[in-house]
């Protein structure tokens, strides 16, 4: 009784099999598929002597190796290129592929020949950009040499990568592979061009930078040379006031002079004569005038006069 129990156990064991909703299932008898594929989830029945060979449904991920390709204009990038993919016919992929990691070997040799044909094809601008859209980091090219980045896209980066996926969808197609999407991971220059590039990219901005510096000086020059002259303008017209306003004062006082002699003139003469006194030097100094000179008028009659 107990070897019947062990012997149905047994073939229960190999007679049912489930299946989730992210797997497929193909049926082999001796290595040779039978019947269609099976992707209802479940638990399902089979011979015993018949094996399930399990493929997912899911999307499965590609990532290739980075590679060096010249472009159409001779300009050698490494582009590195990743890609999604699906088992859609797991009987055909079973009897031309039979598991992942030969499907992968033969994606690596697809995509990376198709993504050769298309940038060796096309221009580096081409592999690098999408649009003509101007970027706003870029100043404006120096004079005499043309823009970098004025050549005009015809296709494209993403569109590169569609036609990577055109070219190698039918090929995946016969080993019952969908391919759902190819993209570029990284575009770059190998280490020698990117050496040149950026030799060339830091000589533009010192020529940017020694331009900008030369207009710097010019407007300096510019606004030091309209302060100068807005100075001397302020300084004429100050000068010009000052000069109007001492004449106005000058005027006054030889208006009040003139009104004081008409009064009294000989008053006038006195006090005059007097404010001259004043003014004479401290120091010692030695004067060859006579005591009958206008100089003395007022102080003749002193102490000063005796003392001569």
């Amino acid at each position: 009784m107990g070897v019947l129990i062990f012997l149905f156990l047994v073939s229960g064991a190999r007679t049912l099999y489930t299946i989730d909703e992210t797997e497929q299932v193909v049926i082999t008898q001796f290595g040779a598929p039978i019947g269609n594929p099976i992707e209802k989830a479940g638990i399902h029945f089979k011979w015993p002597w018949r094996k399930a060979s399990y493929f997912p449904k899911n999307i499965l991920e590609w990532d290739g190796a980075p590679c060096q390709i010249p472009t159409l204009d001779k300009t050698f990038i490494w582009v590195d290129v990743f890609a999604r993919w699906r088992i859609v016919d797991p009987l055909k992929f079973f009897l031309k592929v039979n598991n992942e990691a030969v499907a992968q070997g033969h994606l690596d040799s697809i995509l990376n020949a198709a993504t050769r044909n298309m940038v060796q094809s096309h221009s580096l601008i081409e592999s690098v950009r999408n649009s003509n859209r101007r970027m706003e980091v870029l100043t404006s090219p120096i004079e005499g040499r043309d823009d970098p980045m004025a050549a005009q896209v015809e296709v494209g980066r993403d569109q590169l990568m569609l036609m990577v996926l055109e070219q190698s969808a039918p090929k995946v197609k016969e080993l019952g592979i969908q391919l759902v999407d190819v993209r570029a991971k990284r575009i770059n220059y190998i280490r020698d061009v990117q050496d040149k590039v950026f030799e060339r990219m830091i000589a533009e901005r010192q020529q940017i930078a020694e331009r900008f510096l030369s207009e710097g000086r010019g407007e300096s020059r510019k606004i030091e040379g309209l302060m100068e002259k807005e100075l001397k303008a302020i300084q004429a017209e100050a000068y010009r006031r000052s000069e109007e306003i001492k004449g106005k004062a000058d005027a006054q006082a030889a208006g009040i002079y003139a009104e004081a002699y008409g009064k009294d003139h000989e008053f006038y003469s006195v006090v005059k004569t007097l404010d001259l006194y004043k003014r004479l030097p401290q120091d010692e100094i030695e004067l060859l005038i006579t005591t009958d000179s206008e100089f003395f008028r007022y102080l003749k009659g002193t102490s000063f006069e005796s003392n001569q």
